[in-house]
């Protein structure tokens, strides 16, 4: 019998996804969805980590899904999310995700999802989401989309930004986060402090009609966190909330931050800003507290973003656990650059 259990597991369909059960607090009753697949700033360290922290000490549920190939391993920037039919019934999704082109079977459920007008959270490339050729089923939603009846994208259609360009140099400048002063009472600005340091560096974020900018990004001179603010470049908007209006004409929430790499959640500030930003964009402004605990669920241990810099081998079923490490174990080291290579 021992033998039949063990095959019968060795050939179930692998799944790109977990959920974490979140029991009390001022979650229960709501759904989100992490959708996690970019190539650079480890989308797939970010969302479990904040994942585990609404549910387990705010009683959401939440699952989260990951790009995988074909042995069911997480490849960040892998066009294939299988399960996001869980979005069919989500309160909110969290998109980070990066030049996707995936199968219509699965992007129809992203569509679905904003054509309901449901709720959306975004980090960083989450502005260029999606990169789809233009003879495809869902090719509007690619952020260098040219058509009139839906420019520029999901970036710019929902998110309110699509890709615009880095404002310094990434990789080289950290990013110091100023608050809005305007916006000191902003319900998701409760509890956060000025002067958050972010380790991605700056995007050139462009404010609209019908943003509320709530922080700006001010690039520093070096990666160190005590860097001073480079003076050539003055702050521009790195966050902000606006709504979008749905297929159904309904009017769907967003928070959008042009940070968010999985290095950057180490500041408790972000990190709570955040938190906060999805509490909003479920409509539980009054449930956010500015002393709400927003501590790590197990060993947190990101690693230093960059292009190919994740940790390999690793399953979704391997960060089930809420006291499994983020990640489980480290990324290889990044090759030594070469003499008089930049």
């Amino acid at each position: 019998m021992k033998y039949l259990i063990l095959l019968a597991l060795s050939i179930m369909p692998l799944s790109a996804q977990i959920t974490y059960e979140g029991t009390t607090g001022p979650g229960k009753g709501k759904h989100i969805v992490f959708v996690a697949s970019d190539h650079e700033y480890r989308a797939e360290e970010t969302c479990p980590a904040l994942a585990r922290i609404l549910a387990k000490h705010h009683g959401f549920k939440c699952t989260v899904l990951f790009g995988v190939n074909d042995n069911g391993e997480i490849t960040p920037g892998a066009s294939n999310i299988k399960g996001l039919e869980a979005l069919e019934k989500a309160d909110v999704m969290v998109i980070f995700t990066r030049f996707l082109n995936l199968p219509d079977d699965q992007m129809q459920h992203i569509v679905n999802y904003l054509d309901r007008g449901g709720p959306v959270v975004g980090f960083r490339t989450s502005s260029h989401a999606f990169k789809i050729p233009a003879d495809s089923k869902y090719a509007k939603y690619s952020f260098q989309y040219k058509g009139k009846d839906y420019e520029k994208g999901f970036g710019h259609q929902i998110l309110g930004n699509t890709w615009v360009g880095h404002y310094g140099k990434n990789h080289k400048q950290g990013t110091r986060i100023q608050l809005i002063p305007e916006q000191k009472d902003n319900p998701i600005l409760r509890g956060v402090k000025d002067g958050a340091f972010c380790y991605a560096g700056g995007y050139n974020g462009v404010a609209r009609e019908g943003f509320t900018v709530i922080a700006n990004s001010q690039p520093m001179v070096s990666m160190e966190k005590d860097a001073e603010l480079d003076a050539k470049k003055p702050p521009v908007p790195c966050t902000w909330t606006r709504e979008y209006t749905a297929k159904n004409g309904k009017q769907g929430r967003v928070f959008h931050s042009t940070q968010g790499a999985s290095e950057d959640q180490l500041d408790d500030n972000y990190r709570r800003m955040a938190i906060n930003g999805i509490f909003w964009a479920a409509g539980l402004e009054n449930e956010i507290k500015a002393d709400a605990d927003i501590s790590f669920v197990g060993k947190y241990q990101p690693n230093t973003f960059r292009m190919g810099g994740y940790s390999k081998g690793i399953k979704p079923a391997d960060l089930a656990d809420y006291d499994t490490a983020i990640m489980p174990k480290k990324a290889d080291p990044a090759p030594a650059k070469k003499k008089g290579r930049k």
